[in-house]
């Protein structure tokens, strides 16, 4: 194996700087806005703040060619080896049988030199959210012999393990099969995904914490000023500025959501799912078969009007939440079309829909503890804002109605060695998890369950390096010690031996 080493393309030094400025803007801009420039006489004085940003911009595009010139891999006794630090040489050693996944990613400054960064996901994880090690910037031929030395290092692995010659000639015809596509996104769905997606919460809500942290900053009361002035202006003007801000941040979140799922494709590659997207910055995720945990359609009302709903699967890679742990599969696909491409990727799984509902005795829990925070809600509405306040009733058969909604969507199911599961928070989640996956189940009752026979049952699977858990509630008890004992390898080896005794 090679042990000549490589370095990253020069790009990396200039991406390292522009990274290093997008974190340091904020604190830039204040110290530049706030002290502004004074007139002291001493010209030196005069510009201090504006010396020291310049100043400061020089020692990031330093570190960053330090950094660039540091950062060196090579590949030796089937490892990636990577050595970099700035001031302390660090070096990583990695398997690449311990290698799971090479994730590609094409920002703006990639594409014009023909360049990807590559992160390398291992079987291990890693407790953070980063990937166990990143190549910033480098070629696409060069992706391709990192791609080639991992396959060559996993091929001589099972060489040395296998014993029978005739065995060899079948894994090598078996591990060259060719990639398929399964599933591409139409303009239309990538249109409605856009139109239909949560950004516009993400946008206002991160709008408000960047005021929350530099509230003592920002002119506010110059501000509250101003909008206190135009207020007085009419209601029908401010209702329209209220209707043309709200026009403004969804258009801003259509557009990300449309550049971020461009070009959607999940194809099939031997063991592993590879999804590629976007427009501006195209990513390529893969996701190897054997780590993915559970199957999950999600069903938002909104988008279940029109017919569509979305796949999510839980993989046991990546960090502790975010895309390496839960990835959108299919982000919008119609209900009646999902079984195709879910039959072709997981042929073990049966997807039909779980026919075990809840009973009716149990519908009153799914409300009842909502009475501990409605009762004295109501209570201080209808005396504080009295006869307006008498209107605070209509919080009861709404928390009703939203309850028995949970309640009808509930369902479950066990076939073979697959338990179902289906529930509700906002959106409908139909969870199909395979036995072996399954990394804990819990059954929980409190007093007032034992006396309705009623239980609670969840199932825990692997999401990164935390976990989804998947529960019905307020099942039948009998039904839920039958779902335990299913799990419960001990009890099904008594089960079986007691039949075979009977037989």
């Amino acid at each position: 194996m090679s042990k000549t080493r490589y370095q990253l393309h020069w790009i990396t030094a200039v991406m390292s700087v522009l990274r290093t400025l997008r974190e340091m803007i904020v604190p830039i801009l204040i110290l530049v806005f706030a002290n502004g420039i004074n007139d002291t006489g001493k010209w030196y004085l005069d510009y201090l703040t504006f010396i020291i940003f310049g100043f400061s911009i020089i020692v990031f595009f330093v570190t960053g060619i330090i950094k660039w010139k540091r950062y060196v891999y090579w590949f030796e006794d089937d490892e990636l080896r990577i050595e970099y630090g700035l001031f302390v040489k660090k070096k990583r050693y990695i398997p690449f049988d311990r290698i799971q996944s090479l994730d590609y990613t094409e920002g703006i400054l990639h594409r014009p030199f023909n360049l990807v960064k590559v992160s390398v996901e291992t079987a291990g994880g890693s407790a953070s959210l980063k990937a166990e090690a990143e190549l910033t910037a480098i070629t696409k031929d060069a992706a391709n012999v990192i791609e080639k030395e991992m396959a060559e290092a996993k091929k001589r692995k099972v060489q040395s393990v296998t014993i029978d010659d005739e065995f060899e000639e079948e894994f090598e015809v078996a591990s060259e099969p060719p990639t398929k596509k399964i599933f591409t996104m139409s303009g239309k769905d990538l249109l409605v995904l856009a139109t239909t997606s949560g950004g516009v919460g993400l946008i206002i809500s991160g709008a408000v914490i960047f005021l929350s942290q530099f509230a003592d900053v920002l002119p506010i009361e110059w501000a509250y000023r101003e909008v206190s002035g135009f207020i007085k202006s009419g209601l029908l003007i401010v209702a329209i500025a209220v209707f043309l801000v709200l026009l403004i941040i969804w258009g801003i979140s259509v557009a990300m959501t449309f550049f971020a799922y461009y070009g959607f494709t999940v194809q099939i590659d031997y063991e592993d799912i590879v999804i590629t997207r976007g427009l501006l910055e195209k990513k390529r995720i893969t996701v190897p078969l054997n780590r993915v945990q559970s199957v999950r359609i999600v069903e938002n009302p909104f988008r279940k009007l029109f017919g569509y709903a979305n796949v999510v699967i839980d993989n046991a890679g990546g960090g502790i939440t975010g895309e390496g742990a839960k990835i959108n599969l299919l982000p919008i696909v119609k209900r009646k079309a999902i079984n195709t491409p879910l039959q072709e990727l997981f042929p073990e799984l049966i997807l039909d829909e779980p026919t075990n509902q809840l009973p009716a005795r149990s519908k009153r829990f799914y409300y009842r503890i909502e009475f501990v925070w409605m009762v004295p809600v109501i209570a201080a509405l209808s005396y504080f804002f009295f006869p307006f306040g008498l209107f605070s009733f209509l919080i009861i058969p709404a928390v009703i109605s939203w309850g028995l909604w949970h309640h009808r969507s509930a369902a479950y199911e066990i076939k073979g060695n697959q338990l179902t599961m289906r529930f509700r928070m906002f959106s409908l989640q139909t969870v199909y998890m395979m036995k072996k996956r399954i990394q804990s189940m819990e059954m929980k009752q409190n007093y007032f369950h034992r006396k309705r026979k009623v239980a609670t049952v969840s199932a825990a699977v692997k999401s990164g390096m935390g976990a989804f858990y998947a529960q019905v509630k307020h099942m039948e008890e009998e039904e839920a010690e039958q779902i335990l004992a299913w799990y419960e390898p001990a009890r099904e080896a008594v089960v079986e031996g007691v039949l075979e005794v009977e037989q």
